[in-house]
């Protein structure tokens, strides 16, 4: 655990060498999906406001790194540089112009109209660089009645379905602890859409414009479940379903308070776990058949609730049941099985230490990616940036001057 590179791999050339991105998102869907870029070798630079950093650059708990820099922060923008603009400026907007001659992937996270109040449309920038692939990533969609409104992860998911059969009978939608349609949903298909246009680029020339609706990327979830309703059969409720309490998949709390997992559909791994447990009853007939499950769900709760986790975790630990402890976040990133895959890596900082971070998951066979740097301070690369696309010290100079960059040091 703790490798930045696989020795066996060739490191000549990233995966993602020549794909240039300008990065307007903030918050945690854009910059997952721009971070999966970067680590795959993509040139990521983040254009930043000086007056309203991003939230994430706010969030605690922080590192000391040439000064506080907060951990979801270093995190989210690591392998990215930064570049201090005020958007509202007209000098910055030509900026932006010259660099999409270079840099010929946007990806923003306003509310629809906002990017061409600025004056940084797909149309205005598209007519400089007609290869440009220009995503927009929102709640709701570029188009439709809902455009306009905020949301959050919770309200995308409300209003896909997905909530109204996922939970409980008696109490209703269950609250996930993290963010399906951010991640799941927004920072997939931002990055699908995106490599999906680059190989359309490739093939003409012409780049075009990626609309992603955090909402409409949960439709696709529905597949296991809901979609039979389309085809006439009656519509999924809470507990009813196969995968969501209406069979043994599921979990159940241990003696001393903790749970298991149980997947085993199938019916060598449902005998295996019934036998192991003592229940061998269960195993003949059918636990789905109406007004069986919910006996026997009480009957494998009650013998499970007899012990503690750490036995049933032996007596399972050799068992092919589709049987798992249910790991505690710390537990699961110092597992066997993540030091094994390389889940976690130590990535230098800019005061000589290295933190630890998440991993890119993705294996190749002949790349591995190359953590160079953790999330860096506001504007830190926008010398290094605007000097790369032909300004002169003296012109970045006179942009400082009319306070193009804020109040950020250019070094």
């Amino acid at each position: 655990m703790g490798k930045s590179t696989a020795d066996t791999k060739d490191l000549g050339r990233s995966l993602l060498s020549g794909l240039k991105v300008l990065d307007f998102t903030t918050l945690l869907p854009g910059p997952l999906a721009t971070l999966m870029l970067a680590d795959l070798g993509a040139d990521v630079v983040r254009i930043e406001s000086p007056t309203r950093p991003d939230l994430a650059r706010l969030a605690p708990p922080y590192v000391e790194d040439d000064g506080p820099i907060s951990c979801l922060h270093a995190y989210l923008n690591r392998n990215k540089r930064s570049l201090s603009l005020d958007l509202k400026k007209t000098e910055s907007v030509s900026l932006i112009e010259r660099m999409i001659k270079a840099y010929d992937i946007v990806v923003e996270q306003f509310r629809p109209g906002v990017m061409e109040r600025l004056g940084l449309s797909f149309e205005r920038l598209c007519a400089i660089n007609p290869g440009l692939i220009y995503c927009s990533l929102t709640g709701y969609g570029q188009s439709g009645p809902l455009k306009d409104k905020a949301g959050h992860d919770v309200n995308y998911l409300a209003l896909s379905g997905l909530m109204s059969y996922s939970g409980r009978k008696d109490t209703g939608p269950a609250l996930l602890g993290t963010q399906l349609a951010d991640i799941g949903s927004g920072t997939n298909n931002t990055v699908i859409g995106i490599l999906a246009a680059v190989i359309h680029r490739h093939a003409t020339g012409l780049g075009q414009h990626i609309d992603i609706s955090m909402t409409d990327g949960l439709f696709p979830f529905h597949a296991a479940a809901a979609i039979k309703e389309l085809c006439g059969d009656a519509p999924s409720t809470y507990e009813n379903e196969v995968l969501n309490g209406g069979s043994l998949y599921g979990f159940y709390e241990t003696a001393d308070g903790r749970y298991i997992s149980f997947g085993g559909l199938e019916h060598q791994f449902f005998t295996v776990f019934c036998t192991a447990i003592g229940l061998e009853d269960l195993i003949a007939g059918s636990v789905l058949q109406p007004g069986r499950v919910e006996e026997a769900k009480r009957q494998v709760a009650e013998v499970i609730r007899t012990k503690p986790l750490a036995h049933w975790v032996a007596l399972f630990k050799e068992k092919d049941a589709c049987f798992e402890p249910v790991l505690t976040f710390a537990e699961a990133v110092r597992s066997e099985h993540a030091a094994a895959r390389e889940l976690l890596v130590k990535v230098p900082g800019l005061n000589g230490k290295s933190y630890e971070q998440l991993a890119c998951p993705i294996k190749f066979s002949g790349y591995a990616p190359v953590y160079k740097r953790i999330g860096c301070r506001i504007g830190q690369d926008t010398l290094a940036v605007l000097t790369e696309i032909g300004l002169r010290v003296d012109e970045i100079g006179e942009l400082k001057d009319k306070g193009v960059f804020g109040a950020i040091e250019i070094v």
